[in-house]
């Protein structure tokens, strides 16, 4: 999905060339948007779900909850929701065959609670119609409730007790699980962690500035890392 004017379309056309590299089985990657304009033609476009929150509401990822939706851009079967910001380093196709009704991954900072990090999620398009319906019902009480679609979604995927994570080595965090803690990451390089299939990004580091060494916290810092730019590559 790709929204507003936080990611360009090279984000899109680097994601397809990502999954191309390292996927052994046909696929097509599809894209919700509201401006298709310079994205590659291979990518399939779709129109952005309408969400229609309230004037002035927080986002907070929110959006996301469309891919919900039964009529989902003409989608069926198993589908698997990447974030743009993600970085694929390894095969993936374990994750269409993973068993579980719904997959994401495990929050890397809640890891005591059944909350998921929904940079990388697997469903069956139209089976959790009636969560998003819930969500528009009753938006009020639940953006108050949960600080983000994420936290809601886990909550109600687990309420049916549908809920998975995929193996913690599958998707780990560049900010928690690849830059080396203060102070060595002054001086060590961040690190592909074993068994990796998609880095994710949340915050900053974004995947170029991870490439230029930038992070905004002088208290993490990262140097520049050239295996990002290996793989976040059209």
């Amino acid at each position: 999905m790709k929204w507003g004017s936080k990611y360009g379309a090279n984000y899109v056309n680097t994601l397809y060339a990502m999954i191309a590299r390292h996927i052994t089985l046909p696929f097509q990657l599809t894209c919700f948007t509201d401006d298709p304009s310079s994205i590659d033609e291979r990518v399939r476009i779709c129109e952005l779900p309408a969400l229609e929150l309230p004037a002035g509401a927080p986002e907070r990822g929110w959006n996301k909850l469309t891919t919900l939706q039964t009529d989902l851009g003409g989608l069926s079967g198993e589908v698997l929701f990447l974030d743009l910001d993600v970085v694929i380093v390894g095969n993936i196709d374990e994750l269409f065959s993973y068993p579980a009704e719904f997959a994401i991954i495990r929050d890397a900072k809640l890891q005591k609670r059944m909350i998921g990090n929904s940079s990388v999620y697997r469903f069956k398009v139209g089976r959790y119609q009636a969560i998003l319906d819930k969500f528009r019902q009753q938006y009020a009480e639940i953006q108050q409730t949960f600080r983000n679609e994420q936290a809601y979604l886990s909550h109600e995927i687990q309420q049916r007790g549908e809920l998975s994570f995929w193996p913690e080595a599958w998707c780990p965090s560049f900010k928690y699980h690849c830059m080396q803690p203060w102070p060595l990451a002054y001086f060590q390089d961040a690190k592909i962690p074993v068994g990796a299939k998609i880095i994710i990004f949340h915050g900053h580091p974004e995947p170029h500035e991870a490439i230029q060494g930038i992070t905004h916290k002088w208290y993490r810092p990262v140097r520049p890392t050239q295996w990002v730019a290996d793989h976040w590559r059209a």
